[in-house]
């Protein structure tokens, strides 16, 4: 397969993963494993356009935004949504400088995925069962200590094929906020969650840029771009009717399929 389809395949699938409560990662370990797209290179094309996914939602969401950024001056519900993102993402950060190089260097396999993929949609199964009343709508008005916990829950989509927003999604179920909120938290704290990885890992790989083929990582950023679009746009309303069981069914059937396959 050309290096250029391999780059379409997987901006496509990093963009529909990356909000999904299935783990991007975690696919994108084994399709590029399945495509062999596992170069060197490889783990900075997958880097680079985790972007486009995130701009994309910087795009959908560029009112709210925005109103937050010109509110911040003042006291109310920008400053205090800015406040709950930022909290929330703290934990990712001293854990992240902290365990960054064991977890690239010993948790990236297709066999680790495969279990965390079906724990993590056992855990989300028992999330939408054993959930308590659900008594926070707002992402603005959340208290700090939610988004702390939150924040901590985010930090075990460490594990390659757990996923980040799987496990702030679950974590915001159990601790009471409603799946509209739990999902939109998500992508928020997604933007400098996944800006801060992407500047961490292209900090690491800087010896690499100048031979990088820019060219592909073009492709698979805007494919990205465009394939978020689309599922971000449509997620809310999906899960509101829904709720989270399709996607913990599709964990356990793809993680028993990798398991499978890499016996």
């Amino acid at each position: 397969m050309s290096d250029t389809l391999s780059a379409v395949i997987l901006g496509l699938v990093e963009g529909i993963t990356e909000f999904l409560p299935i783990s991007s990662t975690g696919h994108m370990i084994v399709i590029g494993d399945l495509l062999g797209f596992t170069s060197g290179f490889s783990k900075l094309f997958e880097v680079v356009i985790q972007l486009g996914a995130i701009l994309a939602v910087c795009w959908l969401y560029r009112v709210k935004l925005w109103r937050t950024l010109i509110g911040l001056a003042q006291p109310g519900d920008a400053r205090l949504f800015a406040r709950n993102v930022m909290i929330a993402f703290l934990p990712a950060v001293v854990i992240g400088l902290i365990a960054h190089d064991f977890i690239k260097r010993v948790l990236f396999s297709p066999t680790i995925v495969g279990w965390a993929f079906i724990l993590g949609g056992i855990a989300i199964l028992a999330a939408e069962r054993w959930r308590p009343e659900a008594h926070c709508a707002s992402t603005e008005r959340m208290p700090v200590s939610t988004a702390v916990k939150i924040g901590l829950f985010q930090c075990l989509a460490m594990i390659p094929g757990t996923s980040r927003s799987g496990a702030t999604i679950v974590g915001a179920l159990l601790l009471g906020v409603t799946r509209e909120a739990a999902t939109e938290f998500s992508f928020f704290l997604a933007i400098p969650t996944m800006a801060g990885a992407t500047v961490l890992d292209v900090w690491k790989a800087r010896h690499d840029l100048a031979g990088a083929g820019w060219g592909l990582i073009a492709i698979g950023f805007v494919v990205a771009f465009i394939s978020a679009l689309l599922v971000v746009r449509g997620l809310v309303s999906f899960v509101s009717r829904r709720g989270f069981a399709p996607f913990a069914w599709y964990r356990i059937a793809a993680g028993a399929l990798i398991l499978y396959l890499v016996r």
